[in-house]
């Protein structure tokens, strides 16, 4: 089971939400290259960015923080990207500055096409993100909550040839209340590709739970707000999940 330490990007600082709203946000760091340092030296395996500027503009916004982690941490492991991502030109961008996988989110529900070119075009490198409520599907940043069934597209893009699906559930994301993990499993279990659990991992019970699902098919969780706020400790974390599911992923 791969614990995945969030690094959210706000005006070049590291900060973290409470269930997307930007103008609540808790600054953790004004150096974000730092940060990643620190949870590669706590044994993180892979870093997920978000740039939450771009994911508001539609455009990347933090590129000068996104391209110091890279250079910092990005010969060690992978790091995978999201937020304002809109063209294959983009994703081109970031793949040669360095990130391992860029993930499309609101482009991959508003013009599909897109998402089957990168795929097409980047193929290994592209992770879909769906963010969900009461399993529909939210895009924008979370402002804008869609008639799109979470199940119905993520067999879409199963099909286009996506390598992994990061499922958030936007109810609990920053809200320290557990990770909803009966939704996440559900989606799991419908799907050949890796699901990624996102929003709401608090504690160690939590990562209990997710490695009991790790043979439906969830490969890993993001983790953030319990992290920062001292509420859960990666290494400690990442040692359990090892311990529960074998060798390291």
């Amino acid at each position: 089971m791969l614990l995945i330490p969030a690094i959210d990007l706000k005006d070049g600082r590291c900060v973290r939400l409470r269930q997307g709203d930007m103008d609540d946000a808790t600054v953790f760091s004004d150096e974000p290259a730092v940060m990643a340092r620190n949870w590669v030296d706590q044994g993180a395996r892979r870093l997920h960015l978000v740039d939450l500027n771009g994911a508001v503009a539609g455009k990347p916004r933090n590129e000068a923080a996104i391209r110091a982690i890279v250079e910092e941490v990005g010969d060690e492991i992978p790091v995978q990207l999201g937020g304002g991502i809109r063209d294959l030109d983009t994703i081109e961008r970031y793949l040669d500055d360095g990130l391992s996988y860029v993930i499309i989110g609101t482009a991959a529900v508003k013009n599909p096409g897109l998402l089957q070119d990168a795929c097409s075009a980047f193929p290994g490198h592209i992770i879909v993100g769906l963010d969900a409520k009461d399993g529909k599907v939210a895009t924008d940043g979370w402002s804008k909550l869609t008639r799109h069934d979470v199940l119905d597209l993520a067999r879409k893009y199963e099909d286009y040839g996506v390598e992994a699906l990061i499922y958030t559930d936007i109810g609990r994301d920053g809200m320290l209340s557990g990770v909803n993990i009966e939704a996440t499993v559900r989606l799991a279990r419908e799907l050949r590709i890796p699901v990624i659990a996102s929003g709401g991992v608090t504690s160690i019970e939590d990562i209990d739970r997710l490695c009991a699902a790790e043979d439906d098919g969830v490969e890993g969780a993001i983790l953030g707000r319990a992290l920062y706020e001292g509420r859960l400790d990666f290494s400690a974390a990442q040692a359990r999940a090892d311990e529960l599911t074998g060798a390291a992923s």
